[in-house]
């Protein structure tokens, strides 16, 4: 069916706008989700990469120096340690704030009051597993205080399962092969992750190598393995069709 015999050419340019493919610098929500094993660090990482990502200053504007809030839950902290202050990028490292928390519970009112301080650049919670206090209502409440007051939330699970949440994007990072660096072969390279954008609210989903190279975040989209278009339904096969 062809859209122009219905749609102004200005209301189709608005259909491509409404879901661009998502890449390093196009802002992002102000909440999100990293699912990451919890046997690596990958996804905190990520995490942080995305938020640094989100705040790096367009040509002209000051450069961000407020301090950010990590928080972690007891069981989080068992599976990864603190964040090394010095393995942090320089400009990070007198800024950050760093909460132990016991229970989700309490991990759940740190990130909320953490995202309802605009003092904050940016807030990044770890949290293991799937406890009962992350419910639907508790994800509601942080996305409603980020989206409030402006301060993005980066929200790390940890060996949890792809449960119903309001977060507006939603990753699953894997740490991904590093490339040689230029000038010497044998020698490490930069952070990467092979990330899937699962759900988002304005970015269609996708797969993609993200690396971290010092000032920018680079991103080599990868090819989809599956359609864009999905059944809705499943075919009938031998199930009676009433019971």
């Amino acid at each position: 069916m062809d859209l122009s015999s219905f749609l102004t050419a200005g209301e189709l340019a608005s259909l491509g706008e409404q879901a661009p493919r998502w890449r390093p610098g196009l802002a992002d929500a102000r909440h999100s989700e990293v699912f990451a094993a919890g046997d690596e660090a990958g996804g905190a990482a990520a995490a942080l990469a995305l938020a640094l990502d989100g705040l790096r200053p367009a040509e002209g504007e000051q450069r961000e120096a407020r301090p950010f809030l990590w928080v972690q839950d007891a069981a989080a902290l068992r599976l990864g340690g603190r964040p090394y202050r010095h393995g942090l990028p320089e400009t990070l490292r007198g800024r950050l704030i760093h909460v132990a928390a016991k229970t989700p519970e309490d991990m759940l009112f740190a990130l909320e009051e953490g995202v309802r301080c605009r003092d904050l650049a940016f807030v990044i919670g770890e949290l293991a597993g799937n406890p009962r206090a992350l419910d639907f209502t508790a994800s509601r409440r942080l996305s409603l205080a980020a989206e409030r007051h402006g301060v993005p939330l980066y929200l790390v699970r940890l060996d949890a399962a792809r449960d119903l949440s309001s977060a507006r994007m939603r990753w699953e990072v894997k740490s991904a092969p590093s490339s040689a660096p230029r000038w010497n072969a044998a020698a490490p390279g930069r952070p990467s992750w092979r990330a899937e954008l699962f759900r988002a609210r304005a970015h269609a989903p996708g797969e993609w190598i993200l690396r971290d190279e010092g000032n920018h975040l680079a991103a080599d989209r990868l090819a989809a393995t599956t359609p864009d278009h999905v059944d809705l339904a499943r075919a009938a096969g031998d199930r009676p069709l009433a019971s």
